[in-house]
């Protein structure tokens, strides 16, 4: 039988009833935490059967059927958010999950038509952008609690080609982002990966975690089947980018042992433990800290594992989830991947070397492919023409089954929060739109909170006009992307001589990763100032 997060949830509340399943801060009138609010799992299954029954009404009230698409537009990390999606789970429906990285109401509606969805439930801050929906719309409001006796189908018995959820590539494809339909086999691959992941040290004690992002990306979703699996709980920071302070909170007052974060934000954590004894005894002392999304520099690697710290990568994507685990402080090399366990992937070589390697390198580098026979493999409206699933992720096989992580073979980067964004199509779009004043142009931002836009003018003018004038002719093109992929600041323009950006030896292509290395000092600056 496919276990779902349906059928956890169900388990869950019946094995772990009074143990918490989430801890909430309570903050005071100035915005500190107060304290932490326990949930349990018999209080939780009470909340979303709640949320269920209100959405039953409501929406057999519009006319809408059972296993329609709804659509879901919130923030993805607050308690009431969960709620939502699966209260209107529980009710019988499929959640599309949208969160407010997608600001553009236009872009919304032309996914909600795509997925044929029937009505879209929105965070309130929205209200005022909504215009004419094409769908019928409902406030995402806190739902009092529902005694109602309106009858909630039972959890179903799913088939394994029956959709689940739709969630979105987190990067703007021609001006929008793709559908990521995810059936319930595919759930049940996660609930397998979840077992290596996820899986207690200490059977005898409950594991405490935290999110890592919202709930409407992959990330998170991922990650809280594991938590209701296992029966643990898991910490909802006041932010994603939590603070060294908040963090030795959530360790010391939540019991929190197992540490999961983006790449970037875990960055700032190991690098604050270099002054703070107490940080680095407290992350020393976890049984577990995963990271995903992004490499972690070798130097923030390296003070880990020198300090002890049980540090693991997981690599992985929106369609796919998990794919990819390091083998961790026992291995020699700590930081090589390998596959999950029950999951086989091949490893296909590229015509490139390595992307560090000079011209005369032999190193081969491989193109991680999902093979249609996969179970994790994505939806077919996702694969390749061949039928499997190319991730455009490239690695170097160090050792047999072993790999290190060589980036992308495109022009995709990943933010600060793991989420790609398509810096070509943003070059492509500025010198379509200012061809006249831009001779090259180059987007980095790799791990940063968003893209940076780098120009060679093509006419002496005044560099601060010069900004304004490209920004005020790509209005349009940003105005439909996430925001982590807007360039709508001319702080997020730099103007640099003619031929100052680095190229390559033989063709003479600006080098994305070398634009950013040599301009690192000047992101900083940006960043510190804007940020």
């Amino acid at each position: 039988m496919l276990r779902s997060h349906l059928s956890l949830l169900e388990s869950g509340s019946a094995r772990f009833s009074s143990s918490p399943v989430f801890k909430v801060p309570q903050l005071d009138a100035s915005g500190s935490i107060e304290s932490w609010k326990s949930v349990s799992y018999t209080q939780f299954k009470s909340d979303v059967e709640s949320y269920a029954r209100h959405w039953t009404r409501v929406l057999r009230r519009d006319g809408i059927p059972l296993r329609s698409v709804i659509g879901i537009w919130v923030g993805g990390f607050t308690y009431v958010d969960v709620l939502h999606i699966y209260g209107i789970s529980r009710a019988g429906y499929i959640p599309q999950l949208f969160s407010l990285r997608l600001p553009n109401p236009v872009v919304v509606y032309e996914l909600l038509e795509r997925a044929d969805a029937k009505a879209l439930i929105y965070d309130v801050t929205f209200e005022h952008v909504l215009g004419e929906s094409p769908v019928p719309i409902h406030s995402a409001a806190v739902v009092a609690d529902d005694t109602s006796d309106e009858t909630l189908p039972n959890v179903p018995t799913p088939n394994k080609d029956d959709l689940a959820f739709i969630f979105h590539t987190s990067g703007s494809t021609s001006g929008r982002p793709k559908l990521v339909p995810c059936n319930y086999k595919w759930v049940e691959t996660v609930v397998l990966k979840s077992t290596q992941i996820s899986r207690p040290k200490d059977p005898n004690r409950q594991d405490v975690t935290v999110c890592m992002g919202s709930m409407c990306h992959i990330a998170q979703s991922f990650m809280f089947i594991g938590t209701l699996l296992y029966g643990s709980c898991v910490i909802q920071p006041t932010k994603i980018s939590f603070s060294p302070e908040e963090l030795i909170d959530m360790i010391t007052r939540c019991g929190l042992n197992r540490l999961n974060q983006f790449a970037s934000f875990l960055a700032n954590n190991l690098r604050a433990s270099r002054s703070n004894p107490k940080l680095l005894y407290l992350l020393s002392g976890l049984d577990d800290i995963v990271y995903s999304g992004l490499p972690l520099a070798r130097e923030e690697e390296d003070w880990a594992y020198k300090n002890g710290m049980k540090l693991r990568n997981l690599f992985g994507s929106t369609e796919c989830g998990g794919m990819l685990l390091s083998i961790g402080a026992a291995g020699r090399n700590p930081g090589l991947l390998q596959s999950l366990d029950g999951f086989t992937y091949r490893f296909i070589p590229t015509d490139s070397a390595t992307p560090e390697s000079g011209p005369q390198s032999t190193a081969r580098l491989l193109e991680l492919i999902i093979p249609a026979e996969s179970p994790d493999c994505p939806d077919v409206s996702l694969r390749h023409a061949d039928g499997d699933f190319h991730t455009g992720d490239l690695f170097q096989e160090a050792s047999p089954g072993l790999y290190i992580s060589r980036g992308r073979d495109d022009d995709w980067i990943k933010s600060e929060t793991s989420l790609r964004c398509d810096t070509k199509a943003i070059e492509e779009n500025a010198l379509a739109m200012c061809g006249n004043l831009i001779a090259e142009c180059i987007v980095v931002g790799s791990g940063r909170p968003s893209p940076v836009m780098f120009v060679e003018p093509a006419v002496d003018t005044d560099h601060a006009k010069l900004k304004k004038e490209i920004i005020r002719k790509t209005r349009h093109f940003h105005a439909r992307r996430y925001l982590h992929e807007r360039i709508t600041s001319v702080d997020m323009v730099v103007i640099v001589p003619r031929q100052t950006l680095p190229r390559t030896a033989t063709k003479g292509n600006i080098r994305r990763k070398a634009v950013e290395e040599s301009f690192k000092t000047q992101l900083d600056q940006i960043f510190e100032r804007v940020h």
